[in-house]
């Protein structure tokens, strides 16, 4: 471990992994309105609902708002 990654808290990771996923979420939005499939559209869907309750759980650990997080 190099002296940079010794100063990185665990809530800038976090802040990092929430970053990466709210792309991802914000391209199977996107992506969503380019097909056609109603198959395809529903699972563009699901997989942006279940990336943002990622995104969320990373941001209460963040500001250590959950009770799970205090364990």
């Amino acid at each position: 471990m190099n002296q940079n990654e010794a100063q990185i808290t665990p809530q800038q990771y976090a802040a990092h992994i929430a970053s990466l996923l709210e792309q991802a979420r914000q391209e199977c939005r996107v992506d969503l309105k380019h097909v056609d499939d109603p198959r395809a559209q529903a699972l563009f869907e699901t997989t942006a609902e279940v990336i943002g309750g990622l995104c969320k759980a990373l941001k209460d650990y963040q500001r250590g708002k959950e009770a799970a997080w205090h364990a």
